[in-house]
């Protein structure tokens, strides 16, 4: 059964027509989006571009699940940090609902509709404090609850497969790990959130649980229609959960389309190889030679050309002197000079 938790509006909450066309656009623009870090000083001082004119755009009136997939060190952390005001960018733009994400930061109306749930459930919560006090929290500073607050922590709950009867009165260390990302998740939904983002949110979770979560947020776009941007470097639930994906690659989209295209049938070297890289399940099955993944990843953020020349396989003499744009290969943007 679906437990909706969006209010319906009152007789006096009335929107004009212009107020009901803005509300109705809900979408999430990234342009070009650039993040530049610095370090070291003087002649020793270098940069690096954790993010490199990234763009992507989410249509939260059709919700969807979109991943951010790669390698650490891709960059896909950086974007999470950028959307949601964490990091400051060095240029591009984000728009949500087709203001500047600048002007909307520490409002309240932005960060009530654009929730995160971070990676380690065990260093969201403080140790000290009780599970449930987080919940009532949240409520309390988004003003949420128009009846008993009992009851919206409790649907919020229900949501996620938990009850206020399991979490009240107890700490951190007395919950799992999977309750403890699930409690989480609930705390996010509270506000009643278009977007949730999602950094690696179950990769310090135990392996049996993982699948819960995943399907957790498949029932949470599907049922409450919520949009989630998924952050992982796990392609194997990725394409279990995604509808659209965005393969990248320090700091950069180099494969972006639907899931099944991207992982079924990957263009770029660099799908193709995180994709070689996953395990067959089949214990008979070997891999007949060694995946080369390089960890010099201050020499590939600022060699020219292609990051991913020093290690492709089918590199061009074009590819270490020119960057590749992106290019429309079969519904998708491919950012390789093979397609050009």
């Amino acid at each position: 059964m679906k437990i909706n938790l969006k209010k319906s509006p009152s007789k006096n909450s009335r929107l004009n027509k212009v107020e009901v066309e803005k509300a109705s656009s809900k979408s999430l623009n990234v342009e070009d989006l650039t993040k530049v870090f610095s370090k070291g000083q003087g002649f020793a001082k270098s940069t690096i571009a954790a993010v490199n004119k990234v763009s992507f755009s989410l249509d939260l009136d059709r919700p969807e699940i979109f991943t951010l997939a790669g390698e650490s060190g891709s960059g896909k952390s950086t974007v999470a940090k950028l959307i949601l005001g964490f990091e400051t960018a060095t240029s591009g733009r984000i728009r949500y609902k087709g203001e500047e994400i600048t002007d909307l930061k520490g409002k309240k109306e932005f960060m009530r509709d654009v929730q995160p749930v971070f990676q380690n459930p065990f260093e969201t919560f403080n140790p000290l404090k009780k599970i449930d006090t987080y919940l009532y929290e949240t409520e309390k500073n988004f003003k949420m609850a128009e009846t008993d607050r009992d009851q919206l922590v409790e649907k919020s709950l229900e949501l996620v497969g938990l009850s206020l009867a399991e979490i009240k009165g107890k700490y951190p260390s007395e919950m799992s790990g999977g309750q403890l990302q699930r409690t989480s998740i609930a705390r996010a939904l509270i506000t009643d959130p278009s977007l949730l983002i999602t950094d690696e949110p179950v990769s310090m979770i135990d392996a049996s649980l993982r699948m819960s979560i995943i399907n957790l947020f498949k029932r949470l776009k599907e049922e409450q229609e919520v949009g989630i941007i998924y952050i992982t470097h796990d392609l194997a639930t990725a394409y279990y959960v995604s509808d659209r994906i965005a393969i990248m690659l320090r700091g950069q989209i180099v494969e972006m389309g639907s899931v099944e295209k991207v992982l079924d049938n990957p263009l770029h070297p660099y799908t193709q190889l995180l994709k070689a890289s996953i395990p067959a399940p089949n214990p008979a099955s070997k891999w007949e030679s060694d995946i080369a993944l390089s960890d010099l990843e201050a020499k590939e953020f600022s060699q020219r050309g292609c990051k991913f020349s020093g290690r492709c396989p089918k590199v061009q003499a074009i590819c270490k002197e020119c960057e590749p744009e992106n290019y429309k290969v079969e519904d998708r943007d491919v950012k390789c000079h093979l397609y050009k």
